[in-house]
C-alpha cells in the first residue's frame, strides 16, 4: 500500500518541483524503484489491490482496470445484455474496478444495469470489491455549484449509485482558471457523500501543483503512461511521490499495439499487416511515430517477446507490469471489448509476474533508444491541449 502523505499542500520548493533532470528521471527508473514489487511471486490481495488516498478520503481499487472507452463506437457493436454478462466474468475473476467516462457512449448505464446484478445475484463480498470509476469532460462554460451538481447527479443515475467511488475530471484549457471552482464544487459534493473520491484525468505536473496547493484533495491523476510513452515518470511521479497522490495510467497497451499481434509486421505495405482501423490503434499509432517510427518500435516488441516467453506471458502482460512498478503508479488501465474479446487470463496474470533485473534492464535499453516524448509533445495531457 502506498504511503499517505496527509498535507498536500506542504509542496517541495518551485525550485526542485520541475526540476526533475535526465540523470534523476533515469535514477527513477531504475534499481530497486522498477522492480520493487519483486519479492511477490504468487497472487495475494496486496499485490492485486491499492488503495489511493488523501486526508481522510481513500478508495481501494485493483491495479489492473477494465477500461470501457471501447464500448464508445468504433470497435464493433456492443451488445447490451453481452456486455453485461462479460462485466459479471471480470468482476468473478477478481478485476473488480471499472473505469468510464460520461462521454463513452453507454458506459455508464451498463456499469448500472451491471451493479444491480451484483446486487441481486452475488454475495456482499464481492459488491464490496467492485468499484466504478468515472470521469466528467464539461465544456467550457461557467462552474457554478447547480452546473456541477446536475452534472454529476447524470452520472449518478446512470450508474444507479447513490455515491460516485471516484469521479475524475478533466478540463480542456488552462487558460480558463474555472477548473478550480469546478474542483471546489466537486468537493462539495464529496462532502455531502454524492462523490466518495475526487480525482483528476490529464492534467498535467504544474496544474495539479496548482490545485494541490488550493487544497483540493484529489487522491490520483490519470495520465497516458506505456513504455513508449514515459513522460510521467519525468515530472508527474516526482510530484506525487512528495504529496501522495497517485497515477492511474491508460494508453498502456497502447490500443493492443504492444502484443504478438503486431510483432514483426510491416503496415507500410497494404494488408501485408494486422489493419490500424480502431480509434486507440490509430491514436497509439500516432505515438509510435512521435516516438520513433515502426521499425524502432519492432525492436521494442520482439525485447518484450523476450522476456514474456522467459516468464511464460504475454507481451502485454510483461508492458503493464513494468509500467504498475513505476514510482507513483496504483493502476494501470486494460481496455475491455465486452462481449467481443476477453483477455481475463492474460490480465491476472499481470499480478504474479515478477520483472528480474535482467529483464527490467533490457526493457529499459530498448525504450531507450526512442525520442523524449516530453521534448516532443510536452507533460502529461498536452496532447489534448497542442493547437
Amino acid at each position: 500500500m502506498a504511503t499517505i502523505v496527509s498535507h498536500h499542500h506542504r509542496l517541495f520548493s518551485a525550485a526542485t518541483r520541475f526540476n526533475s533532470t535526465g540523470r534523476d528521471s533515469r535514477r527513477q527508473r531504475s534499481g530497486a524503484n522498477s522492480v520493487r514489487c519483486a519479492d511477490v511471486s504468487t497472487v495475494t490481495s496486496e499485490n492485486q489491490r491499492v488503495t489511493v488516498s488523501n486526508r481522510s478520503d481513500s478508495l481501494e481499487i485493483c491495479r489492473v482496470l477494465n477500461g470501457m472507452w471501447q464500448t464508445s463506437g468504433g470497435w464493433g457493436r456492443i451488445d447490451r445484455d453481452d456486455a453485461v454478462e462479460a462485466m459479471l466474468r471480470y468482476a468473478d475473476a477478481g478485476l473488480t474496478t471499472f473505469d468510464m467516462a460520461d462521454h463513452y457512449g453507454p458506459a455508464e448505464d451498463l456499469y448500472g444495469i451491471f451493479i444491480n446484478r451484483v446486487r441481486r445475484e452475488r454475495p456482499a463480498e464481492l459488491l464490496e470489491q467492485v468499484r466504478g470509476l468515472t470521469k466528467w469532460v464539461p465544456p467550457p462554460v461557467k462552474m457554478t455549484s447547480s452546473y456541477v451538481r446536475d452534472s454529476i447527479n447524470v452520472s449518478r443515475k446512470r450508474m444507479d449509485v447513490e455515491s460516485l467511488d471516484m469521479l475524475q475530471f478533466h478540463w480542456w484549457d488552462y487558460s480558463n482558471p474555472g477548473y478550480l471552482d469546478a474542483l471546489k464544487h466537486l468537493t462539495d459534493l464529496k462532502e455531502e457523500g454524492k462523490i466518495k473520491t475526487v480525482a483528476l484525468t490529464n492534467f498535467d505536473t504544474e496544474r495539479l501543483q496548482i490545485i494541490l496547493e488550493n487544497e483540493v484533495p484529489v487522491v490520483s491523476n490519470q495520465v497516458q503512461h506505456s513504455l513508449v510513452d514515459m513522460r510521467p515518470q519525468q515530472r508527474m511521479a516526482e510530484l506525487c511521490q512528495h504529496t501522495g497522490v497517485k497515477l492511474i495510467t491508460y494508453g498502456t497497451v497502447m490500443g493492443g499495439l504492444l502484443s504478438e499481434k503486431f510483432l514483426d509486421t510491416n503496415i507500410a505495405i497494404p494488408f501485408a499487416g494486422p489493419a490500424i482501423n480502431t480509434p486507440s490503434l490509430q491514436k497509439y499509432k500516432r505515438m509510435v511515430d512521435a516516438w520513433g517510427g515502426w521499425s524502432l518500435f519492432q525492436g521494442l516488441l520482439r525485447t518484450l517477446k523476450q522476456v514474456a516467453s522467459k516468464h511464460g506471458v504475454s507481451i502485454a502482460t510483461v508492458a503493464v507490469k513494468y509500467i504498475l512498478d513505476q514510482p507513483a503508479v496504483a493502476g494501470s488501465m486494460v481496455g475491455v471489448r465486452l462481449g467481443l474479446a476477453e483477455h481475463i487470463q492474460d490480465t491476472n496474470a499481470i499480478f504474479s509476474l515478477v520483472l528480474d533485473e535482467d529483464d527490467v534492464n533490457s526493457i529499459r535499453e530498448a525504450t531507450a533508444k526512442g525520442k523524449d516524448l516530453l521534448k516532443v509533445i510536452g507533460d502529461c495531457g498536452d496532447e489534448y491541449r497542442r493547437a
